[in-house]
């Protein structure tokens, strides 16, 4: 998904979203986090953002454990000498077994039920005859359907013994997605997310991808907002409870560049350095985030 949307971010002297006719800085602004009807209605008017009531994330919650087991299946799996189509295989009838749907298969024309992106292929890797070698790296990508709610999440694991460019590339990238997750909590906003990456990322050495972001989720598998995994530090909206959305973010071992294949899906990067990738769908809570796609960083 490419960043299309300039995240709005609310000045604490303009009147409050909530309709209450105070001033931000006075209303909301002082993170009273109960949220009422108007400030759900405000935040779907303005910024497109369905917050989920306590039924929705507990539905959303199960679909994203499913998700969650779902990677450490295929974690277990993972060989040398397998292709990502038996991955895809695996994936599939692992989802349809405990009766979910694999949100991937025809999406806008996807013709798999998971994306395999290895090495040098930054997402949207299409499953099909390539054989895994020892010393790849591989993005396992996974989004389930269960009873109408959506859940995503990826891992990117090693085959075999890795070498020292993958284990730093990987490390790298699983610890980015924990820096911004220690960024998630009420109060903070959207651009606080994608600074902690890029900070964390660049001062590593490496790169952050550019063109897709995380996103909303749970009635759909795409919603608002948008979540950038670079940017600054106190712009975007304020993250509220009842907000979910996935933070992915996509970190190279060289530039940020990248091309797109002729299928319209495989993204690589465009020196030919490796990239990985880490992502949860996360709750705000209260005092902070809950994973609901939960697994070990």
């Amino acid at each position: 998904m490419t960043v299309k949307q300039k995240q709005e971010r609310i000045g604490r002297n303009e009147l409050c979203f909530c309709g209450s006719g105070k001033k931000y800085k006075k209303c909301c602004g002082m993170q009273n986090y109960e949220i009422s009807d108007s400030i759900q209605k405000q935040y779907l008017d303005r910024f497109g953002i369905r917050l989920k009531n306590e039924k929705d994330i507990e539905f959303i919650r199960r679909a994203g454990q499913l998700v969650s087991d779902t990677l450490s299946m295929v974690e277990s799996a993972i060989h040398p000498g397998m292709t990502t189509d038996e991955i895809n295989t695996l994936v599939h009838n692992y989802t349809i077994q405990h009766h979910a749907i694999p949100a991937p298969l025809n999406y806008k024309g996807f013709p798999k039920s998971v994306c395999t992106s290895v090495n040098d292929v930054i997402c949207h890797g299409i499953p099909g005859d390539r054989v895994l070698k020892n010393g790849d790296i591989i993005n396992v990508d996974v989004t389930s359907v269960l009873d109408g709610y959506f859940a995503d999440a990826n891992r990117t694991f090693f085959v075999g013994t890795p070498g020292q460019d993958a284990v730093k590339i990987v490390n790298v990238a699983k610890n980015s997605l924990k820096a911004s997750l220690e960024m998630a909590r009420p109060g903070n906003r959207i651009g606080d997310l994608g600074w902690a990456i890029q900070r964390y990322a660049e001062g590593q050495g490496c790169s952050v991808v550019r063109e897709f972001v995380g996103h909303g989720i749970g009635f759909e598998f795409h919603e608002a907002p948008q979540v950038p995994h670079f940017g600054r530090k106190g712009t975007g909206v304020e993250l509220i409870p009842g907000m979910v959305f996935t933070i992915e973010p996509m970190i190279n071992l060289g530039s940020y560049k990248l091309k797109i294949l002729e299928d319209k899906w495989t993204a690589i990067t465009a020196d030919g350095s490796l990239t990985a990738q880490f992502e949860q769908t996360i709750l705000i809570t209260d005092t902070g985030y809950e994973s609901l796609t939960p697994f070990d960083l």
